[in-house]
């Protein structure tokens, strides 16, 4: 099992913060062992003071329901199941695109938040640093 060390958190820091620079959009970037410990958090310069602790909790929401925050958002919707899920957990859900869990052979291992820009380029630069943990 591959676990979600400082090494490997600085490597998945480094993709999300290429493809932030790449699309131009400054990022709050945390990612998260297995039980949701942060093992690593880069602001990069002019990144919204809120995405600090929005980004954390992302990857919270990401590792604690293994799921990442763009389904959460779906099943979180009024008349789903779980309606009002944000509210829970002091707050820390986040059901909105840009936390993604960390697998390793159908298990999650770890997991990453990014925001600082609309839900849909948290999801891209999340996304990259998915594929760099995936690729490693």
């Amino acid at each position: 099992m591959t676990d979600v060390t400082l090494e490997v958190a600085k490597q998945l820091v480094d993709a999300a913060e290429e493809k932030a620079a790449e699309i131009d959009v400054p990022m709050c970037i945390a990612v998260m062992d297995d039980a949701a410990n942060l093992v690593a958090f880069h602001r990069m310069d002019d990144a919204l003071l809120a995405s600090i602790d929005i980004a954390q909790d992302k990857a919270y929401t990401a590792v604690s329901l293994k799921l990442d925050t763009e389904t959460v958002w779906e099943v979180s919707q009024p008349g789903e199941s779980l309606y009002g899920l944000g509210n829970t957990n002091d707050g820390r859900i986040i059901t909105f695109g840009g936390g993604i869990p960390l697998e390793v052979d159908g298990t999650v291992v770890g997991g990453i938040g990014v925001s600082g820009g609309s839900a849909e380029e948290d999801v891209t630069v999340a996304s990259a640093a998915v594929e760099a943990f995936e690729s490693s």
